[in-house]
């Protein structure tokens, strides 16, 4: 956890993320990269012109340094490496691109969900990373004076697709010295017998040299609200499971149940892209 990515629009949501990343950074000695988007209407722009050469470019590119400068005095960034960098993307692009540029290990992100209309039509900025990203992503809610993770639920159907995200989840806990708790959701519609549940987790697990987890089975209407209800049932600090970075028509009728909880979960949520 050397390299840390936050994304920032400057506001409550995006500083809460920084918060948490400053802690991270300071107990990993992780370096920190800000990272502001522009995104000017590609309507306005000149082909024959790059994007730094906008007036409109140049204004918002200065504000967006000053407002790092600002950010960078706070008390909590203290002896911490800051980048700053401004990218004309979108941010989804925007961040795949940085990601890959400086090698991040992990994009922490804040988000106050999106719902309704919006959600379905559009969706929130963090749920398009979730969507897209290639590096794990943390979405934080909520203000967090202490971030410490001691338990964590890793939801999953627990097939082999999802043994890479798994191994990548207990790199994560062995860092933060935390607890894994698996969970597979029945539900009516995907039921399978308890014996059935426990085998196939117990298989999943035994591939692995980590002891510190348990194997929980809940039964619910649908899988994401089985998850926030179990994780509100021991009081887990943060909930983590992969994503198929569906997109295009199929994300549209399939959904994604990482993204479902990135917009409606109060927890903070770690995703893994298969």
């Amino acid at each position: 956890m050397k390299k840390i990515l936050v994304p920032t629009d400057f506001s409550t949501q995006a500083e809460n993320a920084l918060k948490v990343a400053a802690q991270l950074a300071k107990k990993h000695n992780s370096e920190i990269y800000l990272l502001h988007i522009l995104e000017i209407p590609l309507h306005e722009v000149d082909p024959l012109k790059s994007y730094n050469n906008l007036p409109e470019a140049v204004y918002f590119m200065k504000l967006a340094h000053k407002q790092f400068e600002e950010l960078k005095k706070k008390d909590y960034l203290k002896d911490i490496k800051i980048i700053e960098d401004v990218n004309f993307h979108e941010i989804f692009k925007g961040v795949f691109h940085t990601c890959k540029k400086h090698d991040i290990d992990l994009i922490i992100m804040g988000s106050n969900g999106a719902s309704g209309l919006k959600e379905m039509l559009i969706g929130s900025n963090t749920e398009k990373v979730v969507r897209t990203s290639e590096t794990p992503v943390l979405v934080i809610k909520n203000k967090h004076k202490i971030f410490n993770i001691n338990n964590f639920v890793f939801a999953s159907d627990f097939k082999d697709e999802n043994k890479i995200t798994y191994q990548k989840a207990i790199q994560f806990a062995k860092k933060l010295d935390a607890k894994i708790h698996l969970l597979l959701v029945n539900t009516p519609n995907k039921f399978i017998t308890s014996a059935h549940a426990k085998h196939r987790m117990k298989e999943f697990a035994r591939a692995f040299n980590f002891s510190n987890y348990s194997i929980n089975i809940y039964n619910d209407v649908n899988i994401e609200k089985g998850i926030m209800n179990f994780s509100n049932s021991i009081q887990a600090d943060l909930i983590a499971m992969s994503t198929h970075g569906r997109q295009g028509i199929s994300h549209f009728f399939n959904g994604s149940i990482s993204e479902d909880l990135v917009n409606h979960a109060k927890r903070p949520v770690l995703t893994f892209k298969i």
